[in-house]
């Protein structure tokens, strides 16, 4: 199996549910050069801060005084959901102006998963690599030793 390259002017998404940077390969397959394109940062509140209500009560439909609480809504976790949706967005509309001949996205699994469902077919097709790690806090020096750590190892 062949491996994966990156090659000049490829994009690198590096992303969770509160940071995504857009990165782009200023170098070639052999010298990558990763340059930072865009950085989206959210500032989603923890779910304690974001709602005050309590949850609701649901009782029996067939008489008796049965009563069960109801699953509180996690808001964290919804808005990482739109948050990964509005990068996408953003993303593919980069991918398509710049005519991008690949796309490497570095996520966490449940933000990878986001993603994948998120994106369209054309998009997803220059897609060369998938790396399940969080790599939103590194240097991008370092997320470039990460990511071409990972596509010579597969």
């Amino acid at each position: 199996m062949t491996r994966p390259l990156i090659p000049h002017d490829s994009f690198i998404f590096v992303g969770d549910g509160r940071k995504a940077l857009f990165l782009r390969n200023d170098g070639d397959e052999k010298f990558p050069n990763f340059v930072t394109e865009r950085v989206f940062v959210d500032d989603n509140a923890a779910t304690h801060e974001q709602g005050t209500d309590r949850p609701g009560r649901g009782f029996a439909s067939a008489g008796g005084e049965r009563r069960s609480a109801m699953e509180g809504t996690d808001w964290h976790e919804l808005e990482e959901h739109r948050f990964t949706q509005r990068v996408t967005e953003a993303l593919e509309k980069l991918v398509r102006a710049r005519g991008a001949p690949a796309l490497v996205v570095v996520a966490p699994p449940r933000a990878l998963a986001d993603l994948r469902a998120a994106m369209h077919a054309d998009v997803k097709a220059r897609v060369v690599a998938e790396i399940n790690k969080d790599l939103t806090k590194q240097p991008v020096w370092e997320i470039e030793k990460h990511v071409m750590a990972e596509l010579h190892a597969s």
